[in-house]
């Protein structure tokens, strides 16, 4: 049987949806979480993006163990978002080498990097120059084909990384089709390296048939399962479980803090309409259709309102 305890669970980040606002709702509603970590940050025009900052801004963060993640395209971007991310107080950043979106990959950063060695062992030489600073790093299997994700393993064996997060597809795939454990595993046992498993764990049955499966594991990262089934990392780390009753009762709690928290950010309602929207792509994918649908065609706070109140029965 496995020990769930030997084992943590991250928070793998998702553009759009985990930003702080999320965060901050998600740990004191449900918890169980040892990391999160932050949407990619990146250099844009020489410079930075306003939301990218606001997100890392360490006075509005209150979960205990946040990571920047960055998204360098060269050494020289890898060193300015090391310098940002440090001059904010932070001791740990993780690097992204996983993105699958086209228009990042096509500029040869994230998944798109990964057919290129000697592109990763440049942008990735500036870590020696930050010795007080722990970098982790996130990547797939590769970008057109698993054997990529090999060629890199003499390259990262020789870096300081605190564990390797992947990913098992290949950047081409997205997030469609199916996961490819066996080809981990030759990553698995050629890294020197501590190592998560990320991709299509969505209960805890499947985390632990992964954990089973590659014991040596420092633990697995959940982004799209922790999305439609928030209490799932609390029932990973305490073992508790939790009725029906008491989990719509967060779920809404959730709900409203998150709502309340946007309302104050966003101006005008149709901008917190879209990002209210946005949640249900994930959350409580049992919902039934029509009041999903209902949802997608609100056109008012209003009307959303009295949708939300239809789900949870009240």
């Amino acid at each position: 049987m496995t020990d769930l305890s030997l084992y943590q669970l991250h928070f793998a980040p998702l553009q759009g949806y985990t930003d702080r606002i999320f965060r901050n709702a998600f740990d004191r509603c449900f918890g169980g979480v040892d990391a999160y970590y932050t949407p990619f940050i990146r250099v844009e025009k020489g410079t930075f993006r306003n939301r990218d900052l606001r997100d890392i801004d360490p006075q509005s963060e209150q979960v205990e163990h946040l990571v920047p993640q960055i998204l360098p395209g060269s050494a020289e971007e890898c060193r300015m978002l090391i310098d940002l991310i440090q001059s904010e107080g932070y001791k740990t950043i993780d690097i992204n080498l996983g993105c699958p979106f086209p228009l990042i990959a096509g500029k040869r950063k994230g998944a798109g990097m990964l057919p290129y060695p000697e592109l990763v062992e440049e942008v990735l030489s500036p870590l020696e120059a930050y010795p007080e600073i722990d970098f982790s790093l996130k990547m797939r299997l590769g970008w057109e084909n698993v054997s990529e994700c090999m060629d890199l393993v003499t390259i990262l064996n020789c870096l300081r990384l605190t564990h390797i997060t992947i990913h098992a597809r290949i950047g081409k795939q997205q997030y469609k089709g199916k996961t490819n454990p066996e080809a981990f595993r030759q990553f698995y046992e050629s890294s020197r390296h501590p190592l998560f498993y990320n991709g299509d764990l969505c209960t805890i049955e499947e985390i632990k048939k992964i954990l089973l499966d590659f014991p040596a594991l420092r633990g697995v990262a959940v982004g799209r399962g922790l999305l439609s089934s928030p209490l799932m990392a609390k029932e990973f780390q305490k073992n508790e479980t939790f009725s029906e009753k008491e989990c719509m009762a967060l779920y809404f709690s959730f709900h409203e803090e998150l709502f309340s928290a946007y309302s104050e950010r966003l101006e005008g309602d149709s901008h917190l309409l879209m990002k209210m929207k946005t949640l249900w792509d994930y959350f409580l994918p049992e919902t039934d259709r029509k009041c999903l649908k209902k949802i997608k065609k609100a056109t008012t706070v209003s009307l959303y309102r009295q949708i939300v109140k239809e789900i949870f029965c009240l």
